[in-house]
């Protein structure tokens, strides 16, 4: 029986609180304090005997100026102390702590919005099981039914559905340590607003590492919560009808709150305008977009927009190319050494998809196939900065011979074709270097899938199915032990 992963999201108002009092109060921290000449009884400045300002720590000062025998002007000036010329570093260690702590915000916003659908399922699913158990116990002991086979299975399957209960008691658990991280951050906060009275007072360093320590930690536990096997896929649901049988279409999974633009692409080759709509709204009643064009056409339909950037292959090429959407230029290239290219490995149904970008929850990949490795799924991890290859898997499953692929949580799932009856049979999993055969039913609606790609923010497959694009829902399944917290 699968079981949809619990993720247990809070999200922490205390990090908002933190945001705008930064904006608030920064500009006023950084700045230095500008002091006039002290004045003479009568408010005109005397410029014959200075006047030491209160605070000469915190600007520079003239406090006495003369003249001297030839009448040149002499002036004194007392500049601050050294501890107040590194307020600008200091102001720029505060404003990556800020960075920090709102990439936190984000993060927990996220685990929040993907996890309270399969939070009430499974506390439903808690209740029903515990009550089946009860009903049973009842029937045992007032022997007011005869023990039938009927009755029999019953209580067989109940004793199958029996170990999910600890399952469920270890979800629970979880939800302690995401309070730990919401004392954390209230503790960084009273932190800061101390240092909005004195900026100097705080030890940077040690906040800098209070602060990375609970960012990994709340990586880790995101992991954790949001990482699975998969163990299901929905029904299909039709968004839109548009363009021709191939194509791509997507949404960024590191969008900031708020920016729900949807990106499409038609046709697999010599094209190069890539459509943004505002919304999902949007794309779905509407044909109002705004088009960029790429400096290179695409081949495949294997891109991805991933923090703003769109990754694509540069067509009859084993070129990646990085194009930032906000400057409106490449900022970087690389060639995938070995890569086959111009329909030497594509899937199944062709298309130039030799090379297949796709994202899940731990970065950006590349799928693709090599002479090297006889024509057989190459997968890479790439860093989305530099596009070097972090690390490389070979695998035994021949390129040609699949319909599409998507990665989820390190796993590349593959299926079995593209056209008709469709299911995907087939699981490398990158953490253990292992692969296995799996049986998941996909429902294949329009009878051709040109592209099928997952969105970790989302949970969810994005496909291209005969001009349709459509979305799938995917249930993930993970027992986290407590040796794992």
């Amino acid at each position: 029986m699968s079981v949809p992963l619990l993720k247990i999201g809070v999200v922490l108002s205390t990090m908002a609180m933190i945001t705008n009092w930064m904006s608030q109060t920064l500009p006023s921290l950084v700045g230095l304090n500008t002091t006039k000449l002290a004045a003479a009884p009568g408010g005109i400045p005397d410029r014959s005997i200075g006047v030491l300002p209160a605070n000469p720590e915190e600007s520079w000062q003239v406090y006495s100026s003369a003249q001297d025998s030839e009448g040149r002007c002499i002036c004194t000036v007392v500049a601050p102390q050294q501890a107040m010329c590194s307020r600008d570093a200091r102001s720029k260690q505060l404003r990556q702590l800020l960075e920090k702590v709102q990439n936190m915000t984000q993060s927990i916003q996220v685990l929040d919005q993907r996890t309270q659908r399969d939070l009430q399922y499974v506390e439903k699913m808690e209740v029903q099981l515990r009550g089946l158990e009860t009903k049973f116990r009842q029937v045992e002991e007032s022997h007011k039914q005869n023990i039938a086979k009927q009755y029999k299975a019953i209580k067989a399957k109940m004793e199958e559905l029996r170990p999910l209960i600890p399952v469920l008691e270890e979800y629970k658990a979880d939800a302690k340590l995401v309070l730990q991280f919401k004392e954390e951050v209230q503790n960084l906060t009273s932190v800061l607003n101390e240092l909005q009275e004195e900026m100097g007072a705080y030890d940077y360093e040690e906040l800098q590492n209070r602060v990375s320590n609970l960012e990994e930690r709340l990586r880790a536990c995101m992991q954790k919560l949001a990482c699975g096997k998969l163990t299901g896929i929905s029904d299909p649901i039709t968004i839109k009808t548009s363009g021709s049988r191939f194509g791509s279409w997507m949404t960024d999974p590191l969008a900031p709150e708020g920016d729900t633009r949807v990106w499409y692409m038609d046709g697999y080759h010599n094209n190069r305008f890539v459509r943004e709509y505002k919304s999902m709204a949007d794309f779905m009643t509407s044909d109002n977009f705004t088009s960029h064009r790429l400096p290179h056409p695409w081949s495949g339909t294997g891109q991805v927009v991933y923090n703003g950037s769109i990754y694509f292959n540069k067509f009859q090429s084993h070129i990646i190319i990085k194009f930032d959407f906000r400057t409106s230029s490449i900022s970087k290239s690389r060639q995938l050494e070995y890569a086959g290219y111009n329909n030497m490995y594509h899937y199944a149904w062709g298309g130039h998809s030799d090379i297949d970008l796709m994202v899940d929850e731990g970065g950006l990949w590349a799928v693709y196939a090599t002479n090297q490795n006889a024509g057989n799924i190459v997968i890479s991890k790439l860093n989305p900065n530099t596009l070097h290859i972090i690390k490389t898997w070979t695998t035994n499953h021949p390129k040609r011979s699949a319909g599409e692929a998507f990665m989820i949580c390190g796993t590349l799932y593959v299926t079995n074709g593209y056209s008709g009856g469709t299911k995907v049979y087939y699981a490398f999993h990158t953490n253990s270097s292992t692969y296995e055969y799996i049986d998941i039913a996909f429902q294949n609606k329009y009878s051709h899938i040109s592209m099928l790609d997952y969105n970790p923010k989302d949970r969810a497959l994005y496909a291209w199915n005969n001009g349709h694009q459509v979305l799938y829902n995917v249930t993930l399944f993970h027992v986290i032990r407590s040796e794992e917290l």
